[in-house]
């Protein structure tokens, strides 16, 4: 049993901004099955901003563990706001098919960890869509 002690690698992306393509962060895949991506851990630098994009498939389950952050969730030319806090732990459901985006609002990296329902598939392509903050605001404005 002790021989099956290892050390695995874990894959570690940056992000960029939508519109400015600037880094805002990064993601760390923490489990696979497969090629399939179980949990992850997005990662939002201070002050950074992260999409807006929307998920065709997935949905998210997301838990503050370090930092604030303020989720903007747009649905047509409806907006919701939601705050997490690591200080008081709450876990936020993110559905399909609407844009979202993260600011951190704090003063240190924001980590939050992302339970995807289904886990990512490298293998379904198109499953993602992004727009810029310009974009969603016309979008709210019923343009």
């Amino acid at each position: 049993m002790i021989d099956e002690v290892r050390k695995e690698p874990c894959k570690k992306v940056a992000t960029v901004s939508a519109d400015t393509k600037e880094e805002n962060g990064y993601l760390v895949e923490l489990f696979k099955e497969g090629d399939k991506t179980t949990l992850y851990m997005t990662v939002a630098l201070p002050g950074a901003f992260k999409g807006y994009h929307l998920h065709r498939i997935r949905r998210g389950r997301m838990i503050c563990l370090r930092g604030k952050v303020k989720f903007t969730v747009v649905e047509g030319t409806k907006k919701v706001e939601q705050i997490l806090d690591a200080a008081v732990p709450e876990r936020l459901f993110l559905p399909k098919d609407v844009y979202i985006g993260i600011e951190n609002i704090g003063d240190e990296e924001a980590w939050l960890i992302n339970f995807p329902d289904p886990a990512y598939d490298p293998a379904i392509k198109d499953e993602q869509l992004e727009k810029t903050p310009a974009e969603i605001e016309e979008q709210l404005k019923g343009r």
